[in-house]
């Protein structure tokens, strides 16, 4: 069994009477997809940002490759390679897919926005950039503006531009959010192809895509986690069946 390459220990968030997250521990595994699930307003997303290191917990632990990270900000994670998909850059309208995922390999080479230009034209950036965008099935795409990408294209070059920095975990927040039954189906082979080469924490609301990827599932209701196991067990759960997926979800 894989050692476990993030963990939590009783993550607290409150905003004011309002607690988000309640004394949640979980662990990812090293190359494990692990798909966290509940209801709208079960703090899955307070969850996502403390552990991206975009909000602060105000109790707990947040651990990461064996150390301490509860007090590290967003880019010192990322550069120890964690790394929430949408908080690379924001995709750039005017520029190519291929530009975007170049702008994603220079600032995480520690380069700073303003040599737009070299984006362009180096290939040092363009190399890399372009195997990126192969990985997630946008090779051909590539030199297509980025506005003129579909939805799911768009989430598919996030990937792209998230995996820049050849990340250990991905936080991946509702990926097939918007998408078509096509769109969606090519988003789970995406992720399908890329379990195992890298950890990956998944909020997804597409309970297919979720009992067929995921290698085990956390379920958050009102803030806590009420089960973790594996699609059998979560599904076989009568806490969980009340909870959220419905008396019926075992049939």
């Amino acid at each position: 069994m894989a050692e476990a390459l993030l963990r939590t220990h009783r993550l607290v968030k409150r905003f004011g009477g309002l607690i988000a997250t309640d004394g949640v521990s979980i662990d990812v595994r090293d190359g494990e997809l692990h798909a966290l699930i509940g209801p709208n307003g079960a703090g899955k997303t307070t969850l996502i940002a403390q552990l991206s290191g975009q909000q602060r917990p105000d109790s707990g632990r947040v651990e990461f490759d064996g150390r301490d990270i509860t007090a590290l900000d967003m880019p010192a994670r990322a550069r120890r390679g964690l790394t929430r998909s949408f908080q690379i850059t924001s995709v750039l309208p005017e520029f190519t897919a291929l530009q975007n995922v170049a702008l994603a390999v220079q600032a995480h080479a520690g380069h700073s926005f303003r040599f737009l230009a070299n984006a362009r034209r180096d290939r040092r950036l363009r190399e890399p950039a372009f195997a990126g965008l192969e990985l997630v099935g946008l090779g051909n795409r590539a030199q297509i503006l980025a506005s003129s990408l579909s939805h799911g294209e768009r989430r598919q070059l996030e990937i792209a531009m998230a995996l820049a920095g050849e990340p250990r975990l991905l936080l991946l927040d509702e990926p097939m959010a918007g998408m078509g039954p096509d769109e969606s189906a090519r988003m789970v082979d995406l992720l399908r192809s890329l379990k195992g080469q890298r950890g990956m924490l998944l909020v997804e609301h597409d309970m297919d895509a979720v009992f067929a990827l995921a290698d085990r599932i956390s379920v958050l209701v009102y803030g806590r986690v009420i089960a973790t196991g594996t699609a059998a067990e979560i599904r076989a759960d009568p806490e969980v069946r009340q909870a959220y997926l419905g008396d019926d979800s075992g049939t």
